[in-house]
């Protein structure tokens, strides 16, 4: 149920746009504002999405983490990039990190050290695969000290965040403990699995200082006027079998439904691609969005077990319990997108899709995004020129 609100004022993607917008704007407070650039002989940005392209690879069809948890990841192998590649250029301040490569390092030697590191160190089980990626990329680059001094650096770069991820509070024993009642979010079709990584929201942020900086002020009472409204919003046009919904309101759904882990990530290079970002820019591109998109999951995840807010399929089902004479229980209603397993409140999607637009515009210096997605579960691609569109289809859709 599409219940999230904005709880700051420049954020205005309507009433049910998500608090994650706020993290592309830590970036700055976080030590990767921008700095005079460095004088440094050209590199080749492929190597910025050749290495995200097989962080997708590893970490989603290999490793098959293909929910929340998986920004994590993302976010920490592209802060090793990061870090490997400005340490080099001198073109962005490094994030929290002071070391410089030696004179002459090559960057595209220490990006793909970086990721390469990172990634065999969190998932052991494609090493063969990931060392295969990595002779590629060394490949490319020309044998001497720039190459040597390149991947040295970024050896130390991956050691620098796997460092500083040390005892971060991932995996911590932490479970969903609240009884059914009504309001409360409990196991739902069509798996009825308990919830997804409850631990999330306490897993110390990249960029925020905890989790709860940016707490939404919870769900609406049940009893509410708002909480009606978009209970009956919700039971018409997110029915599987509505007869209000347009088709393109359905196509919309499933577009989006599908969207926010590879393909995103593919439309990011497909975008530092087409408009020629430089290394430095690439690499800082990746960062800002990767790892405002997992802090913004933690933030919403802090709400999701703080809140525990029922899902819409047991809301409907269930409304003659909730104390609200104007919700209409429908005991067999079901959803046209199935429910995934952990409470309502706020929306994970939104939240990823908020923070990413957020982070394109302040890195981009422009709403003007320009970014072709595409979803397999419509086998179609959108062009979403501008930030809202992409926050508008987020919002409808779900």
């Amino acid at each position: 149920m599409r219940i999230d609100r904005p709880t700051h004022p420049s954020i205005r993607p309507r009433r049910r746009g998500v608090l994650a917008a706020f993290l592309g704007t830590a970036l700055l407070a976080a030590g990767m504002t921008g700095t005079a650039a460095a004088a440094h002989p050209a590199a080749d940005p492929t190597v910025i999405t050749d290495w995200n392209a097989t962080a997708v690879q590893t970490i989603v069809v290999e490793a098959g983490i293909n929910n929340a948890t998986t920004f994590h990841w993302f976010a920490l192998e592209q802060a090793a990039v990061y870090n490997a590649v400005e340490g080099i250029t001198g073109k962005y301040e490094l994030y929290r990190w002071h070391a410089h490569a030696s004179r002459g390092a090559s960057p595209e030697a220490a990006a793909a050290t970086a990721a390469h590191r990172i990634l065999s160190y969190y998932f052991p089980a494609s090493q063969v695969n990931l060392d295969a990626a990595y002779a590629t990329s060394l490949a490319k680059i020309a044998d001497g000290k720039g190459k040597d001094r390149g991947i040295a650096f970024g050896e130390r770069a991956a050691a620098r965040i796997i460092k500083l991820r040390m005892n971060d509070g991932w995996n911590a024993p932490i479970a969903f403990t609240a009884p059914p009642a009504p309001g409360v979010w409990r196991p739902t079709l069509p798996a009825f699995a308990p919830m997804l990584a409850p631990w999330l929201g306490d897993v110390r942020p990249l960029l925020l200082r905890t989790a709860h900086q940016y707490s939404p002020p919870g769900p609406p009472a049940m009893t509410s006027n708002q909480y009606t409204r978009e209970f009956n919003e919700v039971k018409d046009l997110g029915s599987l079998n509505s007869l209000s919904r347009t088709p393109l309101q359905t196509e919309t759904a499933k577009f989006i439904s599908a969207i926010p882990i590879a393909p995103l990530q593919a439309s990011f290079r497909d975008l530092v691609t087409r408009h020629h970002l430089d290394i430095s820019k690439s690499a800082r591109l990746f960062a800002a969005v990767d790892m405002s998109i997992a802090d913004a999951i933690g933030v919403v995840w802090y709400s999701k077990l703080h809140f525990a807010f029922w899902r819409p399929i047991t809301a409907i089902q269930l409304a003659d319990t909730d104390g609200n004479p104007a919700t209409v229980a429908d005991p067999s209603w079901v959803p046209l997108i199935a429910t995934p397993p952990y409470p309502e409140y706020g929306s994970g999607f939104n939240s990823v899709v908020g923070s990413a637009t957020r982070a394109l515009t302040r890195v981009l210096g422009t709403s003007r995004i320009d970014l072709y997605i595409y979803s397999p579960a419509t086998l179609t691609t959108r062009h979403y020129e501008w930030a809202s569109q992409l926050t508008s289809d987020g919002v409808n859709g779900r």
